[in-house]
């Protein structure tokens, strides 16, 4: 076990690195939990590699209806459709080609992390990767505190296994952790991407998931909403992929 505020500086000091030390050469396919997290933790390498011609794959597990109880304007069908056209606007903001989204429509806050319907997912994630010649996963770290991030993590690493890839993971949530906390974090290698160029592109597709600015839906008094200094963190000019 580590102490959280060690493993996230250690995060902030890893080596800058290009897409090309990342990619190794390697299509990625990249999971992300929510619609928006494929922005918030990977938008500038997914800029970075369309521009380059390396177009990811991006899968979607769950459809984010969960994320304003009560709510009567957007009841969870209608917030898990809004929210599916934001992450396709967001994506082709960053230069994504539609082909390339995938939405798996899991229901929000019930990622499964075990069981059958992981299974299924792991298997249903990999045909994809064989259709668009991917080599490479990308998934969401372990140690974000969140059930769904948790899910997706070890699906990513269960997908990696089953495809003889390697494995690289984006914090989200985990920057927030409490630094006095401690985790089970082994890896001490990875990169920060230098995504300068590509932080307009990343800003705008960030900003294309109003439903979770906390305006757009006002009749959800304990609607998610992002909080400033996670738009902060994810406003730098560099993205964390631990190895």
């Amino acid at each position: 076990m580590r102490k959280v505020s060690e493993i996230l500086q250690h995060f902030r000091n890893l080596p800058v690195a290009r897409l090309e030390t990342l990619l190794q050469g390697q299509k990625p396919l990249i999971l992300a939990p929510h619609p928006d997290d494929e922005s918030l933790g990977a938008g500038g390498l997914i800029a970075a590699a369309c521009a380059a011609g390396i177009a990811p794959v991006v899968i979607v597990l769950t459809d984010g209806g969960a994320s304003h109880p009560g709510s009567l304007s957007f009841p969870p069908p209608k917030l898990a459709q809004w929210r599916e056209a934001e992450a396709l606007h967001a994506t082709g903001l960053l230069g994504l080609p539609r082909e390339n989204l995938y939405f798996f429509r899991q229901p929000d806050g019930q990622l499964a992390a075990k069981g059958a319907a992981f299974e299924a997912m792991i298997r249903q994630a990999a045909a994809i990767s064989t259709q668009h010649g991917c080599g490479l996963a990308i998934g969401p770290w372990a140690g974000d505190p969140h059930c769904d991030h948790e899910a997706a993590a070890a699906i990513a690493a269960a997908l990696a296994e089953h495809c003889h890839w390697r494995l690289l993971s984006y914090p989200v949530w985990g920057w927030l952790r409490d630094g006095d906390g401690f985790f089970d974090e082994p890896r001490e290698s990875g990169w920060r991407l230098d995504i300068r160029a590509w932080l307009p592109q990343k800003a705008q597709a960030i900003a294309a998931h109003a439903s979770q600015y906390g305006d757009l839906i006002a009749d959800s008094p304990t609607g998610f909403r992002l909080p400033p200094e996670l738009l902060e963190i994810f406003a730098r000019n560099f993205e964390v992929f631990i190895a």
